[in-house]
């Protein structure tokens, strides 16, 4: 099972979310052929205002269930005819992680076993020919870089977050599917990501939220963390690519080859917001401020994303100033749906509305 796979019925979990609804759009819209199944639970960070533009295409189904519950993943597996799984689905805040790990090990770890299983056994069923299951992780599981290299996929895992942990048990479940079943897993490990439809309690989207509201602007410890920021689009592509060309059994890391500090990402994102606001130079900045740093906060990620460029031909397209100008103006253009995310809105609208076709 190697080289160009063309998909037909795809099953994406946590299509809900950020990154994952920036793919189902990104997705449909280039491969109108295919069908897409979205299987999320609805978390606080999931939200289906997110595919409006997709929501009422025939070949589009929502399904509001749980990783968790094998024999629903079965069912979809089954009845949908689906050859490919696309899996975003997890907790993925590590300060809510250090607050609460067992939920994080419950649907990264043993969620992620039980699709694992059910699409085994699906594949094994003969019920489809062909079959691809990709793990969407990160680069946290790497663990925290000094102030020279970079990650490659052979860099030994070293998570330091309850988070970053159980995302890499969940890369190794992965792993061992392929290893003990012949299971045609692939895995991407991405640096931070950007863009529209993020959750504003990661860092740019905070700053953009808090400078509209008049709020102060969190920083944790010295603000010199480093992180290598990819566009959500670009990161579509990319888990497109792996999908279709990737090599069973490999990892592929994906990167923007764009390293910034935090602090510098938020007095960019201040300097940008007080011009595009028509406010005084530095107003924005003057809201900076550094709180307790987080335990086991990692100094620095850095991707070599050298193979999935030299094996697929990927590599980003956004420049950092391109994708940081149009997710700035996203936001601005789209108060309304930051407000409905921060009220909590949102959830009662599509839940009565889910609930409401049953």
């Amino acid at each position: 099972m190697s080289g160009s796979f063309t998909p037909h019925a795809v099953l994406v979990t946590g299509g809900a979310g950020f990154i994952g609804s920036n793919f189902i759009n990104h997705f449909m819209a280039g491969n109108p052929g295919c069908r897409v199944v979205n299987l999320d639970t609805l978390t606080y960070a999931g939200n289906l205002e997110n595919l409006r533009s997709v929501e009422n295409k025939s070949n589009y189904r929502f399904v509001k269930g749980d990783i968790s519950d094998g024999g629903l993943v079965a069912a979809l597996l089954h009845d949908e005819k689906i050859d490919a799984v696309v899996h975003f689905a997890a907790e993925s805040h590590v300060d809510r992680s250090i607050m609460g790990p067992e939920v994080f090990v419950r649907t990264n770890v043993l969620g992620t076993q039980i699709l694992l299983e059910e699409s085994r056994k699906h594949l094994q069923s003969g019920c489809v020919d062909d079959f691809r299951y990709l793990q969407i992780s990160t680069d946290e599981v790497y663990g925290s870089l000094g102030k020279t290299g970079y990650f490659t996929e052979e860099t030994p895992l070293a998570a330091n977050s309850p988070y970053s942990a159980s995302k890499a048990g969940a890369d190794l479940l992965a792993r061992a599917y392929h290893e003990t079943f012949g299971f045609p897993a692939l895995t991407t490990r991405c640096s931070n990501n950007y863009g529209p439809y993020q959750f504003p309690e990661k860092l740019i989207p905070l700053m953009i939220h808090n400078i509209l509201a008049g709020r102060e602007l969190p920083v944790y410890g010295d603000g010199q963390n480093i992180r290598d920021w990819l566009h959500v689009m670009d990161h579509s592509m990319a888990v497109e690519t792996v999908l279709k060309k990737g090599r069973p059994g490999r990892v592929y890391n994906i990167g923007g080859n764009n390293e910034w500090k935090n602090i510098d990402i938020v007095n960019l994102v201040c300097d940008l917001m007080d011009r595009k606001l028509e406010k005084a130079p530095g107003t924005s900045n003057s809201l900076i401020t550094f709180v307790k740093d987080r335990p086991g906060h990692d100094r620095r990620y850095a991707i070599d994303a050298e193979r999935i460029k030299r094996e697929l031909n990927w590599e980003p397209s956004y420049t950092f100033e391109r994708g940081i100008g149009e997710t700035i103006d996203w936001y601005l253009d789209n108060r309304e749906w930051t407000d409905q995310v921060t009220s909590g809105a949102y959830r009662d609208y599509y839940r009565n509305m889910y609930e409401a076709r049953q």
